[in-house]
């Protein structure tokens, strides 16, 4: 029948190859299901090609519907990288917390004019971040002795809410870093005063406290999420 009537039939896999690629299409933004998607598009562009050959060959008609179909799984496939990388930029802001946006020292700027970076600032520095928080740090103030005879060290602090919502703030924000390298977090301290705690901040708020560190530091390190890997701004102590 097919001799008979002088008509070939449409390819197989070009039409398979159009199903999956628009499935791909359809699933395509979707988190985690786009992983799917991703290798669903692979097959769906290989079946295509297999399709186009076909076609090519004299063996089987659509040559116009394999070639669609190898385009609708080619855009599949870039859809699913644009959105990984948009959904992965998207979690990394969320885990790392609003970064620093500009800070002040004095005239704010180094020595050859520039501003200077969120990780070398000075005591009494003012950071603002992205999300309208002001973090100042004060003052650093080691030789304090705890109970046992162990050094602590006294960070003075300052949180300031210029943003448009209420933030909250931690002692759990800070870290302190010695001259080997190694961080440490806050640490108990009985002779502490005006000791930073937790809470939020309204719109317009300001807050101002201390916090202790075991040993002396050589930088303070602030991290505006609690599980940033990174600290959001850095001083450096004299």
């Amino acid at each position: 029948m097919e001799e008979a009537s002088g008509k070939q039939r449409r390819s197989g896999l070009a039409i398979v190859g159009m199903i999956i690629g628009i499935l791909a299409l359809l699933t395509s933004l979707m988190p985690f299901v786009n992983n799917i998607s991703f290798f669903v598009a692979l097959i769906g562009a290989a079946l295509a090609i297999a399709g186009m050959v076909s076609c090519a060959r004299g063996k089987r008609a659509g040559k116009g519907l394999a070639g669609i179909a190898v385009a609708v799984n080619v855009v599949a496939v870039a859809a699913v990288l644009m959105s990984q990388s948009m959904y992965g930029a998207a979690v990394d802001d969320a885990m790392n917390g609003p970064q620093a946006v500009q800070s002040s020292e004095g005239d704010g700027k180094r020595e050859d004019g520039e501003p200077k970076p969120a990780d070398e600032l000075a005591i009494g520095s003012k950071v603002e971040l992205e999300n309208g928080l002001s973090v100042t740090v004060n003052e650093v103030a080691p030789g304090l002795v705890k109970y046992d005879g162990t050094e602590v060290t006294r960070v003075n602090v300052t949180y300031e809410n210029n943003g448009d919502e209420p933030v909250s703030f931690s002692s759990y924000d800070w870290k302190g870093e010695n001259e080997t390298g190694v961080r440490s977090d806050t640490t108990y301290f009985d002779g502490e005063e005006n000791a930073i705690s937790y809470g939020d901040l309204s719109v317009g708020g300001s807050v101002s406290g201390n916090i202790y560190f075991d040993g002396t530091l050589s930088k303070v390190l602030y991290f505006s999420s609690p599980i940033a890997d990174d600290p959001a701004v850095t001083w450096t102590v004299a």
